[in-house]
């Protein structure tokens, strides 16, 4: 019998343990042995609950059990949760977390740690909750160079989008109506501004190059500034606006970013609605793949995490290698990025014109007062230079091709 122990008994940690219990006869076929949670580590006691018994509030009690070989990390956030993987994995137990802001901060360093101390440190959760996505990069996809990864990997954001577009709702009725049912933090900051999508858009890019990429230099922009009026426009051009992170290889090097954009109806991510995620993976062999699924919840993420514990059961004695240096990779400028770029200002079409030239005019039912227009393909930079030429701009969302 293998014993584990899970940090962090809330809705992850809890679902790690209930998917243990479902699922343990076809989970202990596939891992070779039984796992069982010797242990839960919570600042709180659970009165009532079967786990009571296992519950521990010092971290040190895991790390100095012999027994425990493998140790799951659900608490969230860079600290405590640094120390207490450090310290597990200097201890000799592989690692498993759902923790995307640990991995973003940390992950080349445990990754070293854990290959010096012969163990592993895994992270399939991280990203799309409970879509494979880590290891299909790390083993399935090794043969091909990625060109480019783009996803949705925010149910928070992709929901309230699609709230908006089905009801018509304003951003801050949709962000109320997300916290009601539980989407949404009390704090939301992280998910609406796309701080948590660039924090997974960095992980992935620094799989894929093999290098760390630091998520505070991924450009980011959130979903806070979409309006209903975006939304009217949006259907009047037979788009949609999806938050994307996205990672592409360039001539000089990587360039990624988290910002909303109009999808067309021919796009692999337009119909992902609600709180699914997607990844789209371009390789120069495989061509175009995607991974969808349920990217956050309770049993979906669990679900991801226990995998990677069933991987770990498999190697117990053997550090798999995940190609992930601690150099830092400097991103290329998002400004020399190329899109078409959809804008509403309140300027006319004589000066319109004067600062863009030919574009492409766009009306919006009810929607009054301002002109909307999308215009030819530019950099970033050449965008930014034109429209500070123009009074008026209400607002600019990039046209995916």
């Amino acid at each position: 019998m293998i014993k584990a122990a899970v940090m962090g008994y809330g809705t992850i940690g809890s679902g790690v343990v209930e998917v243990l219990d479902i699922n343990q006869s076809s989970i202990a076929k596939r891992a070779g042995d039984g796992i069982e949670v010797k242990y839960v580590l919570d600042l709180r006691d659970f009165p009532g609950d079967p786990i009571q018994e296992k519950v521990v509030h010092d971290y040190r009690t895991i790390a100095e059990d012999p027994e425990v070989q493998i140790v799951v990390e659900t608490m969230g956030g860079v600290e405590p949760a640094y120390t207490f993987v450090k310290t597990m994995i200097e201890a000799g137990k592989h690692v498993t977390t759902s923790n995307k802001a640990l991995v973003a901060a940390k992950g080349a360093e445990l990754i070293a740690l854990a290959k010096e101390k012969n163990v592993n440190f895994m992270f399939e959760a991280s990203v799309g909750g409970g879509i494979p996505i880590i290891r299909p990069l790390n083993s399935c996809l090794t043969a091909d160079e990625i060109e480019e990864i783009t996803g949705i990997v925010n149910g928070t954001t992709n929901y309230m989008m699609t709230k908006m577009s089905q009801e018509g709702l304003e951003f801050d009725d949709v962000l109320k109506d997300a916290q009601a049912k539980g989407y949404a933090e009390k704090d939301p900051t992280a998910d609406i501004e796309g701080y948590d999508a660039c924090r997974k858009i960095a992980i992935l890019t620094s799989l894929v190059c093999g290098q760390q990429v630091d998520f505070e230099d991924i450009h980011t922009e959130g979903i806070t500034k979409i309006t209903a009026a975006d939304i009217k426009y949006a259907k009047a051009m037979g788009r949609a606006i999806k938050l994307l992170a996205s990672s592409k290889k360039v001539e000089n090097g990587y360039v990624a970013m988290v910002a909303p954009f109009l999808l067309p109806a021919s796009h692999p991510l337009y119909s992902v609605n609600d709180v699914f995620n997607a990844i789209f993976v371009h390789g120069n062999v495989l061509g175009d793949a995607m991974f969808y699924g349920s990217g956050a919840g309770k049993l979906p993420t669990a679900s991801a995490v226990v995998a990677d514990i069933v991987e770990i059961a498999k190697h117990l004695d053997t550090n798999i290698a995940t190609t992930w240096s601690s150099k830092k990779l400097e991103l290329v400028d998002y400004r020399q990025n190329v899109n078409r770029f959809f804008v509403r200002t309140t300027a006319d079409a004589a000066a319109v014109e004067k600062v863009f030239g030919s574009v492409e005019y766009v009306t919006a039912e009810g929607v009054t007062g301002e002109n909307g227009f999308i215009t030819n393909a530019m950099s970033e930079a050449e965008y930014e230079e034109k429209a500070a030429q123009l009074d008026g701009i209400l607002q600019m969302i990039r046209v995916a091709v």
